[in-house]
């Protein structure tokens, strides 16, 4: 395959060597293993060990958040009162762990509780009075926000003024003062010196169970919980390093053990019962049929399957997310098609730093996921709105340069509601604002960006010939496992490769090889490249960019790297 700069630059990494030598030297690491830790920050042998072997006890105390006494005091009272608290969740993964995190901390202690979670189709994003008014009727005095509420100010005050109490508990970035709640629980508040600002909102909830479970001394039921905050921190893809790599490894160790019968139900539709659960599982197996039910329609039963009573039901609710994730599937793909189709017949788009898409009743369920497939093809930020009933429904998605919700946060007039992340923000506007936004988030990157074009390069980890690679090498980087944002699967270079068998397709969208460096063969597969099958040569000398990490498909009889490029010389 004749693959051309252009298309693809990779850039090689370079290192501190004498940082590299001693690291390997002081812990019995390969050279290759201790140059990866060195790149991700860990040059001393303790940052090393805790890096590689995170524990329980390398979690922070909960109570160095900003707040974190006070929430706890005021749920103190709620139980010796008697109180009902309602947990107000969210319907990604991310809001659905958070509320069973929560859920089942606050039973564990004693408290009356329940939740709440809207739908999305109904509801729309984040707390509204409707479901205020709804508490307060049924009698609730506390309420407790997860993955929501910082930007909530007016709904806040409006449980204020019925009698109710709110704690909120989120992740997202504040806006200007903030709510006039009775605790605040978010380490990115700007008076919070909390030491993790990273947490997903999962997070957030997990440490407020860790100060509930504590002071009623039931810290026995942590685990249980760090496996469900592993999946939400998993799945919403936060930076997996400090706090957030703690919960995520030692969550999946917890999940792989864990008898729960929801979860086992979940593996087993999933097929990937009876084996380690990795990260990879969490983010292509669980998270999507969990948040495919929020996605779709209601996501009651992603909470539901977590205290499933018996296998019958666990087993039913397992179906019911396994469909709406095949549903889910199948209206994303006709809404991206649509949208590419636009993409490739409408110019403008060209000249345009962000792409702005607007489509007549596309299912707000995806919108998400397709605003990320815009910015995955294009390179650019992206926003995709559904128009329904003349309000435009949107998700934004950016490139790590460009902070798009600063872009809404410079035209604030035009919506009726907006928030998220710096990267990912959801939004509703009128319709008619639609073309105004576009003007305004277009004029705002070409300002931010002054006018560059983003930067394309993808880094490579270092160079490493076949033969070097070997199960034992194999075994240290999986230690590096779980893989995700800020410390990404590693990414090797190796020279003047031979194709001496293949490419044969794979279930019509892989292509698998058997690939010759300097007197020693490896398989190798390419995920998703089937349309390539044509343009390779068993005479020429390729450059091949890969990973060996994907331990999903690696054993010590058959190993097998992945292809990320390859380059024919």
């Amino acid at each position: 395959m004749s693959v051309s700069a252009e298309q693809s630059k990779w850039q090689l990494c370079h290192y501190d060597r004498k940082s590299v030598t001693r690291l390997a030297h002081s812990l019995g690491l390969f050279e290759t293993t201790a140059a990866l830790l060195v790149r991700r920050g860990v040059s001393t042998p303790l940052e090393a060990e805790k890096f590689l072997h995170p524990k329980l006890s390398d979690l922070y105390s909960p109570f160095l958040m900003c707040d974190m006494a006070r929430a706890v005091e005021r749920i103190d009272k709620a139980i010796a009162r008697g109180e009902k608290i309602l947990v107000y969740g969210d319907y990604d993964v991310d809001g659905t762990t958070a509320t069973v995190i929560l859920k089942k901390a606050l039973e564990t202690v004693g408290a009356a509780v329940n939740y709440y979670i809207p739908q999305r189709l109904v509801d729309g994003y984040g707390m509204r009075e409707s479901a205020i008014d709804k508490a307060g009727v049924e009698g609730y005095k506390l309420i407790i926000s997860v993955d929501c509420g910082i930007r909530a100010h007016a709904v806040i005050e409006y449980a204020t003024s019925l009698g109710i109490d709110v704690i909120i508990t989120d992740h997202h970035i504040p806006e200007g003062e903030l709510p006039a709640a009775t605790a605040i629980l978010n380490p990115k508040r700007p008076d919070c010196n909390y030491p993790d600002k990273n947490l997903a909102g999962c997070g957030v909830a997990f440490k407020l169970a860790q100060a509930l479970l504590s002071k009623y001394l039931c810290l026995k039921e942590l685990p249980s919980l760090l496996m469900i905050a592993a999946i939400g921190t998993i799945a919403d893809i936060v930076p997996l390093v400090g706090e957030n790599r703690v919960i995520a490894k030692c969550g999946l160790i917890e999940l792989s053990r864990s008898n729960n019968i929801g979860l086992r139900a979940l593996f087993e539709i999933s097929g990937i019962n009876g084996r380690q659960i990795t990260c990879y599982d969490i983010g292509y197996k669980i998270a999507p049929r969990i948040n495919a039910v929020g996605r779709m329609g209601g996501a009651s039963s992603a909470v539901e399957i977590f205290s499933a009573p018996t296998l019958e039901i666990a087993s039913q609710l397992a179906k019911e997310m396994n469909e709406q994730n095949i549903a889910r599937q199948r209206t994303e793909a006709d809404i991206i098609s649509e949208i590419m189709l636009q993409l490739e017949n409408e110019k403008a788009f060209k000249k345009d730093s962000v792409i702005v898409l607007a489509g007549e009743r596309w299912h707000r369920g995806v919108i998400g996921i397709a605003a990320s497939k815009v910015v995955e093809k294009t390179q650019k930020p992206a926003v995709v709105i559904s128009i329904e009933d003349g309000i435009g429904y949107g998700s934004g998605r950016s490139i790590k340069e460009f902070p798009i919700l600063e872009a809404f946060d410079n035209c604030p007039e035009l919506f009726e509601h907006y928030g998220g992340h710096s990267h990912a923000a959801g939004l509703t506007l009128k319709a008619e604002n639609i073309g105004e936004l576009k003007r305004r988030v277009n004029e705002f990157a070409k300002n931010f960006l002054a006018q560059e074009e983003p930067n394309l390069e993808k880094e490579i980890d270092g160079k490493l010939g076949f033969a070097e690679i070997n199960y034992d090498l194999m075994k240290e980087i999986v230690m590096l496992e779980p893989f995700g944002a800020a410390n990404p699967i590693p990414v090797f270079l190796t020279e003047n490769v031979k194709i001496v068998d293949g490419p044969h397709l794979v279930r019509d969208r892989h292509l698998k090889f058997r690939l010759s460096h300097c007197g020693h063969t490896l398989d190798a597969i390419w995920w998703g490249a089937a349309e390539y099958i044509n343009d390779f040569s068993s005479t020429g000398y390729y450059r091949l960019v890969f990973s060996l990490a994907e331990s999903n498909y690696f054993n010590a009889k058959n190993m097998q790297i992945a292809i990320k490029e390859l380059f024919l010389i």
